[in-house]
């Protein structure tokens, strides 16, 4: 099979734990997945797994912790 090309804008917590998951199984089966991420993130971290790109954004952590 042809192998696809995705760009992922995860949410933050508990969907991106579910999705990471997806990401990284369509990686192994040799998708291009790129990640584009907030530079304030509770969970998403870069990694060797797929593509990360990061993207600026205009609150702290302790702004995203005060939001709960």
């Amino acid at each position: 099979s042809d192998a696809g090309k995705l760009l992922v804008v995860p949410m933050d917590g508990s969907h991106w734990l579910s999705m990471r998951q997806v990401v990284e199984k369509l990686t192994e089966r040799g998708h291009k997945v790129v990640v584009l991420i907030p530079e304030v993130s509770w969970q998403m971290k870069t990694t060797q797994a797929y593509m990360v790109k990061i993207h600026p954004v205009s609150y702290t952590l302790e702004e995203l912790d005060g939001s709960l």
